[in-house]
C-alpha cells in the first residue's frame, strides 16, 4: 500500500469507532486511485425531522472528507423507508409519516446539509429510495426477505430487548434493515456512513451485495455526539442540541456551556484540526480551559455563518457573560399591560417554543424578569415597559408595552 493511500486511511479512520474492515477500506482506495475512479459513498438520511444538529453533521464531515479526496457522495432521502420508521436506537417503533411530511422535511434537511458537503454534481448525488422501493412487486419483496432469518433479526439489540420485554415488534419493522441494505446494492455503494445505532442495517447490506453479485460495501461507524447535558446523545427533543441553523450568538453561547471534559470529543469530531493541536487546546497544563473553549466555539461558528460572525459572537459573549452587560441586540416585544404568567409571556417573547418548555426553564432557575429570577411558571407577572425578560444565559427580550 503506497503512502498516498495510508496517509488517506489514517485521516478517514479518525473519529470513527469501527470500520469493517480497514484493509478492506485500504484496497478499495489503492484500487480507486489505479483505477481513476470515484468510489460511491452512501449515506442514509431519512427526513424524520427537518431540522439537523450539529449530531447530525459528525457523520456529514466524515461523508465531505471523501468528497475532499475525490470521491462521490451518495446521499439517499429515505422517502419510501422514513414511511415505515427506523427503529434503531427506539425501544417501540416510530410513527409512519405523511408523504407531505416527508417532502417537506426532505427539502429543509438537504438545504442544511449542504452547508457541510460539497454539492457540485461530480461529487455530489442525490437520490430518493421511493425510485426503486415503490416499484417492488410482492413476490420481490419476499425474495428480498428470503436473504434474512429472524434468528438473525433479533440479534439487533432493540429488537432483542423488546422481544424480552414481550413488546410487540411489527412485520414491518423487520423489512427496514432489508430497504436499507436494497438501496446499497441499487446504487452499487462503495461505503456507507452512519452512527453506530446504523451498524446493523449498514452491514445487511453488505450481505445484500454479496447475494447480489457486488462487492460488498465498506461500513464505517460514527459516534453519537453527546448533547450539552454531557450524558445523552444530541437531541432536539432533549433540549441538549446546537442547531446548524442556530444564530451565530446562540450557537458560540451554547458551545461554551459544555464542560470541559466534553472539548476534546467535540474538537474531535466537528473540526479539522490535527490531533497534536487538540491535544494541546485541551491540557489545561498547556492551554486555559475557557480559552480552548472560545476557540472551539468559533472555529464550529466560523464552519456554519464565516470568521466575521464567529469574532462577533466571541465579542458579544465576553461582554454579556464576563462582563455582566446586556447584549446590545436584545429584540423589543410588544405586550398589554394586563398581568400575565411566567409561562405565557415567555411564549409570547418567543423565549420558548412551549408552554412545558418555559415550565422546565423555570424550574430549573432560568428565568430572569426585570432582574429577578422566578422559579414559577405560573406566577403573574405585571409588564412594565422596558422589562427585561430572559431565558438561561442566551436568550433576551424587552418588553414595550402597548
Amino acid at each position: 500500500m503506497d503512502a498516498q493511500v495510508v496517509e488517506q486511511l489514517n485521516q478517514l479512520k479518525r473519529g470513527t469507532v469501527e470500520v469493517f474492515t480497514v484493509a478492506e477500506l485500504g484496497e478499495r482506495l489503492a484500487e480507486a486511485a489505479r483505477a481513476g475512479r470515484q468510489m460511491r459513498i452512501k449515506l442514509g438520511l431519512d427526513p424524520t425531522s427537518p431540522d439537523i444538529h450539529l449530531g447530525h453533521t459528525v457523520v456529514l464531515r466524515k461523508m465531505r472528507q471523501f468528497q475532499d479526496l475525490g470521491h462521490k457522495a451518495v446521499l439517499i432521502i429515505g422517502d419510501y423507508t422514513a414511511r415505515i420508521g427506523d427503529p434503531s436506537g427506539q425501544n417501540t417503533g416510530r410513527p409512519m409519516l405523511t408523504g407531505e411530511q416527508i417532502e417537506r422535511n426532505a427539502k429543509t434537511y438537504f438545504e442544511q446539509a449542504g452547508k457541510i458537503l460539497d454539492r457540485s454534481p461530480e461529487k455530489l448525488e442525490v437520490r430518493h429510495n421511493s425510485e426503486w422501493l415503490s416499484g417492488l412487486q410482492l413476490a420481490d419483496i419476499i425474495k428480498l426477505a428470503a436473504n434474512m432469518t429472524v434468528a438473525r433479526m433479533l440479534e439487533r439489540d432493540t429488537f432483542e430487548l423488546r422481544y424480552r420485554k414481550g413488546d410487540p415488534i411489527g412485520v414491518h419493522e423487520f423489512l427496514y434493515p432489508l430497504m436499507q441494505g436494497y438501496d446499497s446494492v441499487m446504487i452499487h455503494s462503495d461505503v456507507e456512513l452512519g452512527g453506530t445505532d446504523q451498524t446493523f442495517n449498514n452491514l445487511v447490506g453488505r450481505d445484500l451485495q454479496r447475494t447480489h453479485g457486488q462487492p460488498p460495501q465498506i461500513v464505517i461507524t460514527m459516534p453519537i455526539l453527546v448533547g450539552l447535558d454531557g450524558k445523552e446523545k444530541m437531541s432536539k427533543s432533549k433540549g441538549n442540541y446546537i442547531g446548524v441553523t442556530d444564530a451565530p450568538g446562540e450557537m458560540f453561547g451554547k458551545i461554551m456551556s459544555i464542560s470541559d471534559e466534553m472539548m476534546a470529543n467535540y474538537y474531535t469530531l466537528l473540526t479539522d484540526l490535527p490531533t497534536e493541536r487538540i491535544v494541546e487546546l485541551t491540557n489545561p497544563d498547556r492551554t486555559h480551559p475557557k480559552e480552548a473553549k472560545v476557540a472551539l466555539g468559533k472555529a464550529i461558528v466560523t464552519q456554519f455563518h464565516g470568521a466575521e460572525a464567529a469574532e462577533a459572537a466571541g465579542a458579544e459573549f465576553e461582554k454579556v457573560f464576563a462582563q455582566r452587560q446586556l447584549p446590545e441586540d436584545i429584540p423589543d416585544v410588544e405586550v398589554a399591560s394586563e398581568p400575565v404568567s411566567v409561562k405565557q409571556l415567555l411564549v409570547a417573547c418567543k423565549l420558548v417554543d412551549t408552554g412545558g418548555e418555559a415550565k422546565r426553564a423555570a424550574t430549573q432557575g432560568g428565568v430572569t424578569v426585570g432582574g429577578q429570577k422566578i422559579a414559577d411558571p405560573n406566577a403573574q407577572i405585571t409588564p412594565a415597559d422596558g422589562m427585561i425578560v430572559q431565558v438561561g444565559k442566551r436568550r433576551f427580550a424587552r418588553l414595550r408595552v402597548r
